[in-house]
């Protein structure tokens, strides 16, 4: 669990930003503390601002009288809404400001779901409640509250926020880093069940997710290599290995986001919203492009992998409203990769793959953007994905040639347990 304490002077910006939320549909208020409302429970922005007003002492010894704080549990710790309250009034109680006036929020713009607390840090007399090591404090109380409820800890490595979703440029350097953002942004910030829809996703913001199997000095592993891409879907620069970014992308990891992701999916219905946009837009659109743009519109990329005769074989939608990533086949068997080869195997010259673009942040609407052609499946240049393995589980240096069993060797081997590795 990570907390972020934020104090201002702007009650209305405040309460906009949670308001906005609220208006789209992204957020609730979950309940208000020693807030003078109406019994209609009334909580827009005027009735709010009003009621912290009046709290509010003319006289302040300090120009940031507001207090803006984010609770943010682990992405695998899932809360109903009386537990998210409790932890909010504890989390204030032992920070010295449950006597304060003060609004929760839930937000689940994000998969993660959190809360944000707006309220006031200032006495009847405007001087401000003692702060003294308030986020020393707040990391000790954040502990606490992760052991009484049994959530998961945050990493050191993990308290910051989630880092911000876009796309690779491997032109700007710094490769590993950005790859680094990208993986964690997108593995926790959309819902997957399969490797491939993984890899979908990630190849829309100029990453290459493999999944290598095999030996090395005789040891059986299984693990994840990212590389970055061009805009036209083409590997460039060195692989990097999960374990260089961190467990949190590692393969079993991975795996248990797409355990977690399917459970979600089905208890949430959540992809509904992208079956009805998608079957709106096959019953109008006369061709692939027409299908494209339309989804696109909507917030939807839709991904075609094909062969090299230019037959359709596979098909993922991938919702950026939703945060779900969905192959065709998950929508029903009117919406598989064969009724997509059927319906558009007569359009004149080689199908091309679809043109996927990472949505823009900040951006209100859904505009078509210039995308790029993502390889479907990737089979050259693994002597460079397994040399990035060398010496991973071996003795030898940290990036040498993958070592070579003789066929004497190969016989001799017994069947042994997979060994997993991230």
């Amino acid at each position: 669990m990570v907390a972020k304490i934020s104090t201002g002077g702007n009650m209305f910006g405040a309460l906009a930003y949670n308001q906005n939320k609220v208006d789209s549909g992204e957020a609730k208020v979950l309940f208000s503390n020693r807030m003078l409302l109406g019994e209609d429970g009334n909580f827009s922005i005027g009735e709010c601002m009003r009621s912290f007003e009046m709290q509010m002492p003319v006289q302040l010894s300090t120009k940031k009288p507001i207090l803006h704080i984010s609770i943010n549990p682990h992405p695998e710790d899932v809360l109903t809404d009386r537990q998210l309250s409790d932890i909010a009034k504890e989390y204030m109680r032992k920070l010295g400001y449950g006597d304060q006036p003060y609004l929760v929020y839930k937000h689940t713009d994000i998969d993660r779901h959190h809360i944000h607390i707006v309220g006031l840090r200032v006495d009847e007399n405007g001087k401000p409640l003692n702060d003294k090591f308030e986020h020393r404090r707040s990391k000790q109380i954040t502990r606490e509250l992760e052991q009484k409820y049994n959530l998961h800890p945050a990493e050191r490595k993990e308290r910051a926020e989630r880092p911000e979703l876009k796309k690779v440029d491997y032109a700007a350097g710094d490769v590993k880093h950005q790859i680094g953002n990208t993986v964690k942004a997108a593995c926790y910030g959309y819902r997957f069940q399969s490797f491939g829809e993984y890899k979908a996703l990630l190849a829309a913001y100029n990453v290459c997710a493999e999944e290598v199997k095999g030996e090395i000095n005789g040891k059986p592993y299984q693990g994840i290599v990212y590389s970055a891409m061009n805009d036209k879907g083409e590997k460039v620069g060195n692989p990097v290995k999960a374990s260089r970014i961190g467990k949190s992308v590692g393969y079993e990891a991975v795996q248990r986001r797409m355990e977690k992701s399917g459970e979600a999916i089905r208890n949430g219905k959540l992809k509904e919203r992208t079956r009805k946009i998608v079957a709106t837009a096959m019953q109008t659109a006369r061709s692939r492009k027409e299908l494209e743009r339309q989804l696109k519109k909507q917030g939807i990329d839709v991904v075609f992998r094909q062969n090299d005769n230019g037959r359709i074989y596979g098909v993922t939608f991938i919702d950026h409203d939703s945060r779900v990533v969905l192959n065709g086949s998950r929508l029903g068997k009117e919406y598989s990769a064969n009724v997509f080869n059927e319906r558009f195997s007569g359009e004149t010259g080689k199908i091309h793959q679809s043109e996927v673009a990472a949505p823009q942040q900040d951006q209100p609407t859904h505009q078509e953007q210039p995308g790029f052609t993502p390889k479907a499946d990737i089979v050259s240049g693994m002597a460079s994905v397994l040399g990035a393995f060398g010496g991973l589980l071996g003795g030898g240096a940290s990036g040498g040639d993958e070592p070579q069993d003789t066929d004497r060797q190969k016989r001799k081997k017994k069947k042994k347990r997979t060994r997993r590795i991230n």
